[in-house]
């Protein structure tokens, strides 16, 4: 194929990453179309040509799919975020399931497994400052402009922000904190970041919301508090709802700040939420499941792939801030947590101390470098590990130390299905997968956390 080709009468029949759906033409070449759902039929023209796949755009649709729906909100198609609003939410299942099925056989090349249906919104989201406003072609041609943006990167350009007016991601008032903060900064003229050419003051927006409490966690590009300490005091005036205001300072390349030291402005420096019976604190740089309902299906549905003893020790690799070792210590003997990030095993710790929890132990550092022999000689053997790591899953040389260890059971919870089936592929030969089940954290989106249970044979 070539770049302008022509392609009648093709059927879309499945959905890649970020909502791209997918096509194949006579010879069988994988085709990405943005704006498709499985079961349209469409007419497309081949836009790029790329290593192993192509993309298209839509000419004609001959006939629109059972499985679509109306996006509710007014940003779809441009924003990064729900990129699933145009099929219906069983749908999104159906395909998110394919998906945990297609990565077990093609990369693990596991055939048979028990795959459970998926238990059926977000607790914290990072908002970006832009000087460089992103407008539609018509709005552009029609001379219309953004003064500042705030709100999430447009799909495919990084350096283009969408300014969101409502987003359905997170409880309110969080809208409206934002929307007061962007027309405060228009009407003050504090200038927004230029991503491009590192330069401005506001670069980022993070709102984290429990069942009761908000925090606001603001970066700026320079330590300037006369600006700072007016617009935080009037922040706090205007929505005295919220627990927690911290900023940080951050004149890097990059938009992280877990590893700057942030300032509390107003109030404590966490916030609390509950799972269950168990309590948690939640700092600044601290990580917690974005879903607060679901994560405790999730954790739940840990507890019953592991079916806990009362004598059972349990590894907790990638322990965050403890929620999950919490979560269980109850219905265990011990648990241990590892984790890199010294303030989530600050957190950690805090959260067994207020809940009364006096069998679980932490250790900070990187999992493959805590757990060696001295490590082994002075804490029991696991009968149950459980791996909830980043997307990019888990080292090589951890793998190898888990079937050293050689546990009964392995739980390995991942919001990254490839990642997930290219490490339980290593696990093979000394672990068989029982079952699996997908839990959707992330309603209309491509992305699924997912749960294994694995045995030793």
């Amino acid at each position: 194929m070539i770049k302008n080709e022509i392609l009648r009468k093709l059927e879309v029949i499945d959905i890649a990453k970020d909502g791209y759906g997918v096509v194949r033409n006579g010879d069988n070449a994988v085709i990405f179309v943005k704006g498709t759902v499985p079961g349209d039929f469409v007419d497309i023209r081949i836009v790029k040509k790329k290593k192993n796949y192509y993309e298209g755009e839509v000419l004609t649709y001959l006939k629109l799919s059972e499985h679509r729906n109306k996006p509710f909100c007014d940003h779809f198609g441009v924003c990064g975020g729900c990129k699933l609003q145009n099929m219906k939410y069983e749908s999104t299942l159906l395909y998110k399931k394919k998906h945990i099925i297609d990565c077990l056989k093609r990369i693990s090349k596991i055939s048979e497994f028990e795959i459970e249906d998926i238990i059926y919104y977000r607790n914290k989201m990072e908002y970006t400052f832009s000087n460089r406003g992103w407008l539609d072609k018509e709005d552009y041609i029609n001379g219309k402009t953004v003064e500042g943006a705030l709100g999430l990167h447009v799909s495919g350009f990084y350096s283009r922000v969408l300014n969101i007016n409502k987003c359905f991601l997170q409880r309110d008032p969080s809208n409206k904190i934002r929307n007061f903060i962007r027309e405060y900064a228009l009407k003050n003229n504090i200038p927004f970041f230029d991503i491009k050419f590192q330069n401005g003051f506001l670069r980022n927006l993070t709102i984290k919301t429990t069942q009761t409490e908000i925090m606001l966690i603001f970066s700026f590009f320079e330590n300037i508090k006369s600006i700072i300490e007016p617009m935080l005091e009037t922040v706090i005036k205007q929505f005295p709802e919220i627990n927690s205001l911290i900023y940080v300072i951050n004149n890097k390349k990059n938009d992280i700040i877990t590893d700057l030291p942030y300032v509390t402005f107003y109030g404590l420096p966490y916030i609390t939420e509950n799972l269950g019976n168990i309590k948690f604190r939640i700092g600044p740089h601290s990580f917690f499941q974005t879903n607060t309902n679901q994560t405790v299906k999730l954790y739940d549905l840990i507890k019953e792939y592991s079916k806990f003893k009362k004598t059972d020790i349990v590894y907790d690799l990638y322990c965050g801030v403890g929620t999950i070792s919490n979560y269980i210590a109850g219905s265990v003997k011990k648990v241990i947590g590892i984790e890199f990030v010294s303030q989530a095993i600050d957190d950690a710790i805090v959260n067994s101390k207020i809940n009364n929890i006096n069998n679980t132990k932490f250790y900070c550092g990187d999992v493959n470098k805590v757990i060696d022999k001295e490590f082994l000689r002075n804490n029991p053997l696991p009968d149950v590990i459980i791996i909830d790591p980043p997307r990019i899953g888990v080292h090589p040389d951890v793998i190898e130390k888990i079937i050293e260890i050689n546990p009964e059971k392995i739980i390995y919870v991942s919001c990254n299905p490839s990642t997930q089936a290219r490490d339980i592929s290593l696990l093979m030969g000394h672990y068989k997968l029982i079952k699996t089940r997908g839990v959707d954290m992330f309603p209309y989106t491509d992305h699924i956390e997912n749960v294994v249970l694995m045995e030793k044979i």
